[in-house]
């Protein structure tokens, strides 16, 4: 059974964020589109797309550090809207945030809460230097304390060691997710990291050990899938990952939705009809 998910960047760029794999990030003059927040209208459009592209989950994504007051509000109007014209799992990706914080998006009819350690605890300085890994860790426990289905994964070829890779992993099982997001890192030249540091052999070792440590969590091919595996990501389902993202990302192309599916159905694979299956 496969799990389909697509995201929604309601709210793009000027991050006063450093970290170096990140296009949104305001230190780094990328050439992407910024915007405070999209209109409530165009995120329930694209609810419906994923809807109809049989995604059972919609990610609200939004740039910056973590959630404030007002970010909060605007993620609960979101989220509130969108469910009273789509019958779709919400997923809320809006950077760390308190238990307070996460209780009111879970009020609004957010279902899960995805925030990605990123790396290693050991390589995170090498990264981003202007938050701590230990944020994250702690977004990552509150979700769970407030009755959130954690989703959290990280990021391969950000010049991470083996023993990094290994780091996060046993991280990630601490955390004991719902569903692990594997990103494979995109190249940028205005980035500080001007290159991904990881092989399709690599990429499919690592799928395997998420599934064999994590047997009962989503483990999803995400951002990067296609620099890494081209059109034989297929490859990395038999490895293990039983969810995909399907279309853009955050600030780069994906695969149409389509033809994702046209892949699965010739391969036999059974798409999920919602979260359970």
């Amino acid at each position: 059974m496969i799990y389909l998910c697509a995201i929604s960047n309601i709210s793009s760029g000027n991050c006063s964020e450093d970290c170096k794999f990140c296009t949104q990030s305001a230190h780094y003059n990328v050439g992407i589109d910024k915007y405070k927040e999209k209109s409530i209208d165009e995120v329930i459009k694209e609810a419906k797309i994923a809807k109809k592209n049989r995604a059972v989950g919609f990610c609200l994504v939004t740039a910056g550090k973590g959630l404030s007051n007002k970010k909060v509000e605007y993620v609960s109007k979101v989220a509130y809207e969108v469910k009273k014209e789509v019958d779709i799992s919400l997923i809320g990706c809006n950077g760390t945030a308190t238990k307070e914080q996460l209780k009111e998006l879970k009020k609004a009819g957010i279902e899960n809460y995805n925030h990605n350690l990123e790396t290693s605890k050991e390589f995170y300085k090498n990264i981003c230097t202007t938050h701590s890994w230990d944020e994250r860790f702690e977004t990552c426990l509150n979700a769970k304390e407030v009755g959130l289905n954690l989703c959290t994964g990280g990021i391969l070829g950000l010049g991470e060691s083996e023993k990094d890779r290994y780091s996060m992993l046993e991280s990630i099982k601490e955390l004991n997710p719902m569903s692990v997001p594997l990103n494979f890192f995109i190249s940028n030249e205005k980035l500080p990291l001007s290159e991904s540091k990881i092989t399709k052999e690599e990429a499919l070792f690592w799928i395997s050990e998420y599934r064999k440590t994590l047997p009962k969590s989503m483990i999803m091919l995400a951002g990067g899938r296609e620099l890494v595996f081209g059109d034989e990501w297929i490859e990395a389902l038999k490895a293990g990952a039983n969810s995909i993202v399907i279309g853009n990302y955050l600030t780069t192309k994906g695969e149409k939705a389509n033809k994702d599916i046209e892949m699965l159905e010739k391969h036999n694979y059974k798409i999920a009809k919602s979260c359970n299956g």
